[in-house]
């Protein structure tokens, strides 16, 4: 018998600070309603010198709880990076990954693992039908996902890349081969379950404005998002990735 938990959470903290305890509590009192074996990955990697007070605030956290554990590293990249750590932690039968900043609702992660399991999926993800986070945000993922679908057509038919939660089974996860240390580890994720023909599946989320700070998305991340296209699709053979 394994003693994996049922489904680890790997939870984004990347300057949460205080909010880190609202959304842990929530996701804390879903998943043990839902009655689900659970473990929680905090990433709170760092920039050193930085006056981030999340990396104690998340320790604080997993002293009080047995099942949450703290991921917290000086950082060698961007989001691509802590997600890659916390994934590397996850000891679970399914993976999920969240941000943890609020703007994805906690509710989402056990509404996804269950149509992971109800429809035998390897992969399950949200689609942000309704976005609370302005036009610019709002088009500036239009067009990118529409440039995904065309270059990675047919296969590839769902509608939102980088919406989260991502509910994925161990063996899909295994299979994987993620490299990316920036913004493109969601795409990643998403050709690697092309390449290695992933049964997907999608649901729909509301994403809400963050009234606590502005986004951490760049114009210089989003011309990085279409060099990552433009190279994984021409570029990266499939022998690429082992």
């Amino acid at each position: 018998m394994s003693n994996r938990p049922e489904l680890s959470v790997v939870a984004l903290c990347y300057r949460a600070e205080d909010l880190a305890r609202e959304f842990v509590a929530q996701i804390v009192r879903e998943l043990e309603e839902a009655k689900i074996d659970y473990e929680l990955v905090l990433v709170a990697n760092y920039w050193p010198g930085s006056n981030d007070r999340t990396p104690e605030i998340v320790k604080t956290i997993a002293a009080a709880n047995p099942r949450c554990r703290v991921v917290a590293k000086a950082k060698e990249g961007m989001m691509g990076w802590d997600m890659r750590s916390g994934l590397d932690e996850a000891t679970g039968e399914h993976i999920c990954v969240i941000d943890g900043d609020g703007q994805m609702p906690s509710s989402d992660i056990v509404k996804v693992y269950r149509l992971l399991q109800l429809g035998h999926y390897d992969l399950v993800k949200t689609f942000r039908a309704q976005r609370f986070d302005g036009p610019y945000r709002r088009v500036i993922s239009a067009v990118y996902n529409w440039f995904f679908r065309l270059l990675f057509r047919p296969k590839a038919k769902f509608r939102d890349v980088n919406s989260k939660p991502k509910v994925m089974t161990r063996v899909a996860f295994d299979r994987m081969r993620l490299e990316s240390s920036d913004w493109f580890t969601d795409a990643e994720i998403m050709i690697e379950a092309l390449r290695i023909n992933l049964k997907i599946g999608e649901v729909s989320t509301t994403f809400f404005k963050n009234e606590r700070r502005a986004s951490f998305v760049s114009p210089s991340a989003i011309l990085e998002f279409l060099r990552n296209l433009l190279y994984y699709r021409f570029k990266r053979r499939p022998s690429d990735h082992g």
